[in-house]
């Protein structure tokens, strides 16, 4: 009897474990489409070789500067590519305006990049 409630008991903490581990880093926690000017992607990491991108969102700041003029203010939005066509796509569209269509997990994972934002297909590069 104590010998099954052992095993019963393992298992549910290994299931629990399993469950906790993809949640944090399998889980699509958001999907959605960034619009920008793509800044640059790489090919950089020690032990996993990941892609990483920047894309520049430009955008109208609600105020005025200290000469009254409207402020324009630039977001960035930093991601990772784990297919190498795709990369190796937007790699010839530095400089370009482009959409991405990508995944956001609630954790980094080494061997998919550095970023929680996954970007998984180009959308359109105008």
């Amino acid at each position: 009897m104590k010998k099954k409630i052992i095993i019963i008991a393992s298992v549910v903490v290994v299931l629990a474990a399993a469950f906790a581990f993809w949640f944090s880093y399998y889980f699509v926690f958001a999907e959605g489409i960034k619009a920008g000017e793509l800044n640059y992607i790489t090919y950089k990491g020690y032990v996993f070789k990941t892609y990483e991108g920047k894309l520049i969102q430009s955008g109208f700041k609600g105020g005025k500067s200290a000469t009254g003029a409207s402020v324009i203010q630039s977001y960035e939005f930093k991601f990772s590519i784990e297919d190498e066509q795709v990369a190796d796509s937007l790699m010839h569209c530095s400089g370009r305006n482009v959409q991405l269509h990508y995944r956001e997990y609630k954790n980094p994972i080494m061997w998919r990049g550095v970023s929680e934002f996954v970007v998984d297909s180009i959308v359109s590069i105008d």
